[in-house]
């Protein structure tokens, strides 16, 4: 009789609360499902290529070219034109966009989001640890990626226009070209929030971040001003040295301390969208 009471009592008593999910253990957990992704180490394997392969040939091309070229053309040469040629940081803005992408719009597509939000209700925290994972990944890898490229196509061109690292502007160059991954990767992520499919989210970040800057020119102020808050044309600015050369007619030139608000405003801006968006709308 006793024993029976005792387990209708054990019976009634509530079940002991599940504790919440710690942040660390939800960052934990968007680490493994970043680097579980073979697209994830392709992505990331090109972007570190690209930065580096491009600017070994740029490099190498100035190399061969010095000689033949007349003296008022080399005074012109920004050698950090060769550490981060465009074409370089063209596969980084399409890969780097792509990694974020494909990391939220992924799991919409996949269902994935339904499963960690039935483990985990508190969406926004797992939308921020999505986030610090990869601000994280891809910024370390822009550092390296940026720092490789710079030292090795300083060494190519030492003897022909090559700089220290203690140059003006070469630190502020190997910043921006090392951010420029990072931001670029929080584009995608609020696109893949918005659009909830991997596809279309790369094509429209890529006509966001690519596209858009070549169809707006900086001729008119208002123009200028729309054109200077785009992430490209910041990077190009970021990258200039002194005063721009004779030949090129810049109306209304950005400042650096604008280039780098336009780099902290995108990423802000990307980073709520995604919280916010991840949060409200079902998955």
């Amino acid at each position: 009789m006793d024993a029976a009471r005792g387990h209708d009592r054990a019976a009634r008593r509530p079940a002991p609360a599940t504790a919440p999910a710690r942040f660390r253990d939800l960052v934990a957990a968007e680490w493994v499902k970043l680097w579980s992704l073979r697209s994830t180490w392709g992505a990331l394997g090109l972007i570190l290529l690209a930065t580096v392969g491009f600017a070994v040939y740029a490099s190498l091309d100035t190399r061969r070219q010095w000689a033949d070229w007349p003296a008022d053309r080399r005074d012109l040469l920004n050698p950090l034109w060769d550490a981060f040629p465009q074409q370089a940081q063209l596969f980084v803005v399409l890969a780097a966009s792509s990694v974020g992408a494909v990391a939220v719009g992924g799991e919409y597509a996949s269902g994935l989001f339904r499963t960690t939000f039935a483990a985990v209700p508190a969406r926004g925290s797992v939308a921020a640890a999505k986030l610090v994972v990869l601000t994280a990944a891809t910024t370390v890898l822009g550092m390296l990626g940026s720092a490789i490229a710079f030292a090795v196509s300083q060494a190519i061109l030492s003897g022909r226009g090559g700089i220290s690292v203690g140059e003006p502007g070469a630190l502020r160059a190997i910043g921006a070209s090392a951010l420029l991954v990072p931001l670029c990767t929080l584009v995608g992520t609020g696109l893949g929030a918005l659009v909830r499919h991997t596809a279309p989210a790369i094509v429209t970040a890529a006509t966001v971040l690519l596209l858009l800057p070549t169809a707006i020119d900086d001729d008119r102020r208002l123009t200028a001003l729309i054109r200077h808050a785009m992430p490209v044309p910041a990077w190009q600015r970021l990258l200039e040295q002194g005063d721009p050369p004779p030949w090129a007619d810049v109306a209304h030139r950005a400042t650096v301390g604008g280039a780098w608000a336009t780099y902290a405003g995108w990423a802000l801006l990307a980073a709520l969208v995604t919280v916010v968006v991840v949060r409200r709308r079902e998955p």
